[in-house]
């Protein structure tokens, strides 16, 4: 029975880490759904010292009878991405960029002994959510990545080559010229295409962002975490697409939703 557990309650998705033998096991919940949560750390050892971090920390805390020891956020998931690293066996053990795409999205330069936030930006997961409820009038995570996978972005974003056709661009023409530039009359586009262009706006965003980390601290492998990267193929790949331009190596962690959660345990 484990004595430990560690909880990123974000501000979307409440995210568990227990370790039992040497092993992590996880877990999510919606932030809707805590007083289930409650009842499950109830049933896993009502005396465990919860270790919590993320925004809705304090209303978990309020909930709860055990005892909580808070941790800090940027702490937690900078700690929980340098051990994720080296536990997934990966090749490097120098510095490298850290991308957590939550609900919004904080970027870090994480050293052996120590780590900084750089910047941030609020686009991220609240973005994909909060703008696919509205162009598909549904909330539900699944379906928006069901429907980008379908879509072309290509039909709603307006690329340089649209801009200069039909003479020839002085640069790449399919890169973006502006997101959604072609949504307000091209009448051809979809619903999917429209979310697969949301999903190419945060995955540019995030990318420029993190590649100017890269590039201001020498660093080129750049780690991204966070739930917002769940199954999300059409957002990973926006996320490596750029490697001809930039120079950087995009990693994904296998567990790297609960680096949050794992940090709080470490």
């Amino acid at each position: 029975m484990t004595n430990k557990i560690g909880i990123d309650a974000g501000g979307s998705l409440l995210k568990i880490a227990y370790e039992e033998k040497g092993k992590f096991h996880v877990k999510t919940y919606g932030n809707d759904e805590s007083k289930n949560l409650i009842q499950w750390l109830t049933m896993l050892n009502p005396d465990a010292t919860l270790y919590i971090t993320g925004g809705k920390s304090t209303s978990i805390k309020e909930q709860v009878m055990q005892k909580c020891v808070y941790i800090e956020e940027f702490d937690a998931v900078t700690k929980g991405a340098r051990f994720l690293v080296k536990r997934e066996n990966l090749s490097f053990q120098d510095d490298f960029i850290l991308v957590s795409l939550g609900t919004g999205t904080s970027i870090f330069h994480v050293k052996e002994e120590e780590s900084y936030r750089l910047l941030g930006s609020g686009i991220g997961g609240g973005t994909l959510m909060g703008l696919g409820s509205l162009l598909t009038g549904r909330g539900n995570y699944q379906h928006l990545i069901n429907l980008a996978e379908k879509g072309s972005s290509q039909k709603s974003d307006l690329l340089v080559r649209d801009i200069y056709a039909p003479n020839e661009p002085p640069i790449p023409g399919e890169l973006t010229a502006a997101n959604f530039g072609k949504a307000h009359f091209n009448m051809q586009a979809r619903v999917e295409d429209h979310v697969a262009a949301l999903i190419r706006l945060i995955g540019e965003t995030v990318i420029s962002l993190a590649s100017q980390a890269a590039k201001i601290t020498g660093v080129e492998k750049i780690v991204f975490v966070g739930s917002t990267l769940n199954g999300n193929k059409p957002l990973k790949e926006v996320l490596s697409g750029f490697q001809g331009m930039m120079q950087y190596e995009p990693i994904f962690l296998e567990k790297g939703s609960y680096a949050g959660a794992i940090g709080t345990l470490i």
